[in-house]
């Protein structure tokens, strides 16, 4: 672990240690008594505007290459995309990347309505970093530290300095997974703190207090768990199932995500492995039973829901981009994952919420809360 930099950094690691230890959430705050009537009245605008930009408002597209493409910019120019996740093969230097970063907000800037845009990327830590620079440290690393709980805190802080300075404000992390087997499909790549499921949940809860603190939203991933995955087990590759039963992917898969809502973790990510102890015929991230049921209901999470890439393999039986997005919606997913480098990906599933909006494939009360939460999010964010 490298030195505290400074007594300040010490004692921001002192605070989210605190945290940790008895968790104050760092979301949104509740709406005041009596702020349902505005509510109601800004999801009434809603229903006025444009389906294509409602829908719109739900999705995070990509683009290839160092320069974001005249259509993205239009897109953006329209109010119809929440957010646009960046890659390695987006950045060539800091330089670049600051342009490309200006020029998104700037398209953003002149929608109708303009909101603050998402700008993402997966900094977890060692291996997987799509930025130059913090944290260097993997999760696995974390865990094996002297002191886990200061390391984590420092990771968080590294990753939202990184994205910060970069002109990012959400991070496609921390990690959650409890890894069951040693060098399986999340420990090979040292994803992972922890075998304990209570030592996950500590210091991904201090990696992500220390981010959000900093004003970086962090997303938990992937829910309800990836620790039992085998090594080939990769859902960007192929249909994963994961037999697990209940207790047991309760007790050990779920269990961080109470510490990370009790911290108020931003987003939550679902899996695109199939769970049969809860629902034996759909992906987590298309199944109402895991998104509404478990992630909402039973552990009581209220931000926002995102899907992971929606061109999996794993999601292949399922269709295209549109048939995906239609399923995720259904399901609960909040903000939609369209990071396939291509435009036309998030184009067909604008158009596919968009039409199911209208023709009443998609209840419009619910379609309209995953957007305020979407909203509200962005709101809250530089």
């Amino acid at each position: 672990m490298a030195p505290f930099r400074s007594v300040a950094q010490f004692g921001v690691v002192l605070a989210v240690m605190g945290a940790v230890l008895g968790p104050v959430p760092l979301g949104s705050p509740a709406p005041p008594h009596g702020a349902q009537g505005e509510r109601s009245a800004a999801m009434a605008g809603q229903e006025q505007e444009d389906s294509r930009v409602l829908a719109g408002r739900r999705i995070v597209l990509s683009y290839s290459g160092p320069t974001p493409p005249a259509g993205v910019l239009q897109t953006l120019r329209e109010g119809r995309a929440a957010g646009v996740i960046l890659f390695g093969e987006n950045v060539t230097s800091p330089e670049q990347l600051a342009e490309s970063v200006a020029e998104l907000k700037q398209a953003a800037a002149e929608a109708p309505h303009p909101r603050t845009l998402l700008l993402m990327t997966d900094q977890e830590g060692g291996k997987v970093r799509r930025l130059p620079g913090a944290p260097e440290l993997s999760a696995r690393r974390v865990g094996s530290a002297a002191d886990p709980v200061a390391a984590a805190a420092e990771s968080g802080t590294g990753a939202a300095r990184t994205l910060a300075e970069a002109g990012l404000n959400l991070n496609l992390a921390p990690v959650l997974d409890v890894y069951d087997e040693p060098d399986n499909f999340i420990d090979h790549p040292e994803r992972s703190y922890s075998q304990d499921p209570a030592t996950v949940a500590q210091l991904g809860s201090a990696f992500l207090a220390a981010q959000q603190g900093l004003g970086v939203a962090a997303t938990a991933k992937h829910f309800p768990g990836l620790g039992a995955a085998p090594r080939g087990g990769n859902t960007d590759e192929r249909p994963v199932t994961l037999n697990i039963p209940l207790s047991q992917l309760r007790a050990r898969g779920e269990a961080p995500y109470r510490s990370a809502i009790a911290a108020g973790v931003r987003l939550v990510m679902a899996s695109w492995a199939v769970y049969p102890a809860l629902d034996p015929h759909r992906p987590a991230g298309f199944s109402p039973t895991i998104i509404q049921g478990e992630l909402r209901g039973r552990l009581g999470f209220e931000g926002v829901t995102v899907t992971d890439a929606l061109e999996a393999e794993a999601l292949a039986p399922y269709g295209g981009a549109g048939d995906r997005a239609l399923a995720a919606a259904r399901a609960g997913m909040d903000l939609l994952l369209c990071s396939a480098r291509d435009p036309q990906q998030a184009e067909d599933a604008t158009e596919a919420l968009a039409a199911a909006l209208d023709d009443g494939r998609l209840d419009r009360h619910a379609f309209t809360d995953a957007v305020a939460r979407v909203d509200a999010l962005r709101g809250s964010l530089g």
